[in-house]
């Protein structure tokens, strides 16, 4: 019998929400599967985590979920099941709060609103990255890269885009704040595990 996957669970998840948004009506989905500033001033706090099962244009899914098979089915298999799920949703939960931060004390617009598992999937990223330096993966699936090389591009390119968007230059509707949140989710993760490891 095949293995449960915790990886395909997410992605249905992601789906069934994807559908939703041509179900259910609009402002239902707005109010509930967006995370913004004034969101969570308003007390909407469950949105920081069914914002990272939320999209609603088939490229953004697509792209999102790719990448996160590709990386996810290597972490859940070095760290597990329970731990895998456990990271991936503290790293959207503070890419959403990395967003609504940066929005509104960064870029001044805290109605802002963001959606998308790109921020988890960034710390996933990241944490691999670390794990597996060496490892050969694809920047932008054309240019081979050693991982840590990959991610230092990624990190560089949304600190840039971040500042961009600061000074109005950007144009881009790309969440560098949720980007930055999940991998240093990832950065902080990599640590912590490497102390304890080594403690014990």
């Amino acid at each position: 019998m095949r293995k449960f996957s915790a990886v395909n669970a997410i992605i249905a998840i992601n789906i069934l929400v994807f559908c939703l948004w041509y179900i259910l009506p609009t402002e239902f989905m707005f109010y509930n599967f967006l995370v913004s500033y004034t969101g969570l001033e308003e007390g909407r706090f469950w949105t920081l985590i069914t914002s990272v099962f939320s999209h609603n244009s088939f490229f953004h899914i697509f792209v999102n979920m790719y990448v996160l098979y590709g990386f996810g089915q290597a972490m859940e298999l070095v760290m597990g099941k329970k731990r895998f799920v456990s990271f991936y949703l503290i790293a959207g939960i503070f890419a959403s709060l990395t967003h609504a931060l940066m929005s509104a004390y960064i870029l001044n617009e805290p109605d802002l609103p963001a959606l998308g598992a790109s921020g988890a999937v960034a710390g996933l990223i990241l944490l691999f990255s670390l794990l597996f330096p060496r490892e050969k993966i694809l920047l932008l699936g054309i240019i081979p890269l050693p991982a840590i090389f990959g991610a230092l591009v990624f990190v560089g390119l949304d600190i840039w885009g971040l500042v961009a968007q600061a000074q109005g230059t950007s144009v881009l509707p790309i969440g560098h704040g949720a980007h930055l949140g999940g991998a240093f989710t990832g950065l902080i993760f990599y640590f912590f595990t490497r102390r304890k490891t080594t403690i014990e």
